[in-house]
Formats: C-alpha cells, sequence, structure tokens
C-alpha cells in the first residue's frame, strides 16, 4: 500500500470458473443513502472464538516457500495452496481464480490470480472481505538489501490469515448472510512513485468483474492487521467513500473492548485496494489497516514495512484474534436476521 492517488491502469484477459456466474450473482447492495444498515444490532447469537494461534500459523504456512512474488516459483506454489485451503472450506464449486495477464518491468508477462471463495452462496445478503496475498518484490526501507525481495508476513500475510480463519469457522458453522472471500494478487509490485504497477489485481477486479452487477451490502479490508502493539486509526478514504460504515465497525471494536487498538480518529489517506473498489463500483468499501498519521496527514506505517523485518517475528496472534473477533461478531450476531 502507498498513501498517493493511483491512476487507471490496463484492463488484461481473465479466466474464470462458470460456477462463479451462478454463484455471486445473487449479492446485493441497499441503497447508499440506508445507513440504518450500520445500525449493527447485538442479536444475542452466539458467535464463535477466533484462534489467533491458528491464524498465525496460516501467517507461516504463506512464508514456507519464500517471498510471493509475481512471477516467481514460491508466488505460484502459493496460489495453489491457497486455492487448495479455500476449496477444503468452501467445496472446489464455490472457489474461483481470476486469472490476468500484465507486462512487467522487464518487459515480461507477468501471470497474476485473483482468488474468489464464497459461503452461503444461496444468500442474497451479502459482503465482501478482502486481502492481498502477494509480497513485495523490493525492500526500499530496509538500508541493508533494498533491493531484494521480502517475506510480507505482515504486509499481505496477515489479512490472508484472518481470512483463512474465517473461512475455516464459515465451514464448520455457516454463516447466516452470504460472505465472499476475495485474495488480490499484486497489490505490492509497484516501484515508488509509479502508480500504475499497485493495485494490480483489485484494479482488474473492479474494472473487469466476474459477475456484472455483484452488488453486496458492503466491503471491508484488511491489510497489515497482524503486527504487535497495531493501532487502527478511521483511514481516510475510508471515512471519505463509506463513512457511515467505517463509525459503525470502529463503534463495534469500542464496544467490545477493541477502542484503544481502533481509535475514533482520522488517520491518513492510504491508497491500497479498497480505492480501486470504490472508484470502479458501486461496492463500499473501507480498510483496517495498522499505521498513523502525521500533523499534515501523512500516513507512517511499523518500522517493519516494506523491509526484511516483515518476518514472522513481528506477528501477534493476539493482534490477528482482535481483528477476526471483530468480524465474527459482525457476521454471527449484527447481521443477517
Amino acid at each position: 500500500m502507498v498513501s498517493r492517488h493511483p491512476y487507471p491502469v490496463q484492463r488484461r484477459i481473465v479466466h474464470f470458473g462458470f460456477g462463479v456466474l451462478l454463484l455471486l450473482a445473487s449479492g446485493c447492495l441497499l441503497e447508499s443513502g440506508d445507513s440504518d444498515r450500520y445500525g449493527f444490532q447485538d442479536r444475542g447469537h452466539e458467535v464463535p472464538g477466533f484462534s489467533g494461534e491458528n491464524a498465525r500459523e496460516f501467517v507461516e504456512a504463506q512464508l514456507q516457500w519464500g517471498p510471493r512474488v509475481p512471477g516467481s516459483d514460491a508466488h505460484q506454489q502459493t496460489l495453489e495452496w491457497l486455492e487448495e485451503t479455500l476449496s477444503s472450506y468452501a467445496g472446489p464449486a464455490s472457489v474461483y481464480r481470476q486469472h490476468f495477464e500484465v507486462t512487467g518491468y522487464e518487459g515480461d508477462s507477468l501471470e497474476l490470480s485473483n482468488l474468489l471463495a464464497s459461503f452461503s452462496p444461496e444468500k442474497t445478503d451479502r459482503i465482501l472481505l478482502a486481502a492481498h496475498w502477494d509480497s513485495r518484490p523490493r525492500a526500499e526501507e530496509d538500508p541493508d538489501r533494498p533491493d531484494d525481495p521480502i517475506l510480507g508476513a505482515d504486509d499481505g500475510g496477515s489479512g490472508v490469515a484472518v481470512l483463512l480463519e474465517l473461512a475455516r469457522h464459515f465451514s464448520e458453522y455457516p454463516p447466516p448472510i452470504g460472505v465472499d472471500l476475495l485474495l488480490f494478487d499484486g497489490e505490492d509490485y509497484g516501484h515508488p512513485g509509479d502508480l500504475d504497477f499497485y493495485f494490480l489485481g483489485s484494479r482488474y477486479w473492479s474494472q473487469n468483474p466476474p459477475v456484472p452487477g455483484y452488488r453486496p451490502r458492503f466491503g471491508i479490508l484488511l491489510d497489515m492487521v497482524g503486527g504487535e502493539e497495531a493501532v487502527f486509526p478511521k483511514e481516510r478514504y475510508s471515512l471519505q467513500y463509506a463513512p457511515a460504515l467505517t463509525d459503525a465497525v470502529w463503534d463495534l471494536a469500542d464496544e467490545l473492548g477493541y477502542g484503544e487498538s481502533f481509535p475514533d480518529r482520522p488517520g491518513a489517506y492510504v491508497s491500497d485496494d479498497h480505492l480501486m473498489v470504490n472508484r470502479y463500483t458501486e461496492i463500499p468499501m473501507i480498510n483496517i489497516i495498522h499505521h498513523r498519521a502525521t500533523d499534515q496527514g501523512s500516513a507512517i506505517f511499523p518500522p517493519w514495512w516494506h523491509s526484511h523485518e516483515d518476518t514472522l517475528d513481528i506477528i501477534d496472534p493476539a493482534t490477528l484474534e482482535m481483528t477476526g473477533q471483530l468480524l465474527l461478531e459482525l457476521i454471527y450476531n449484527r447481521l443477517g436476521t
């Protein structure tokens, strides 16, 4: 993720499973002016407990082949593992790979893939949860090896891990609303200042929807949600595009006792995958991301950001558990009927 405005990207080729047309077409979007849908009333329903330790193991599993850089063997191996893991929870017929191609910096053709998994596909009332699964090809914030790729335990790996642990719960306890999990590829490919090559997967998905008219109620993006002592102020693009949803999620976090980590204050404008979704679709999407804002409104990320310190050592199961439990509470007790 970066803290500048992105530019358009060219459209590319897509391949996806036929079943996605049947499962995702049922999504719906309430009118944007209907703020009542963000009341998140406590319905008194039982909520499963999220395991931060399990989620940490999912982070570790993503790191086993090395940096998940587009075009690398590790990237392909991770993709196959992610698809297999999601298929084990959602069923093979409910997991789809959206393939597209991008010409890289060296003129090479990069094979990229977004992964989608649907739970309770028969439900017309749906939400979208997303994260990016690739890792950064360079460590420009690292003084020692700035040109080497990073593992990305937090920056990419943590958000995916939370979604995988949620998927495990969904397989055992079908959610009362439809939940679509979306793993974006190519979020962190770009060089600093060259924003055409960031957010490749979310740009492509948003501009080439597998199902035209897919309209979940809202979306939530997770990015860098596993680090030690993480703090998640209200990211400003989230406030710009979906202020009622942002406030409601942060109010719920405070109700659950997470107010110190989800402070009721604006953060910075952080360009990320959610910006592509907000700009190119009608889906309001917010971003939960570890950062803080300077007095001038610029984003400051944790010290391991875009460096070789972004390893499993900085992942805190308590942070993963807090983020995941917030989403479980939302899905099982605050939405549906």
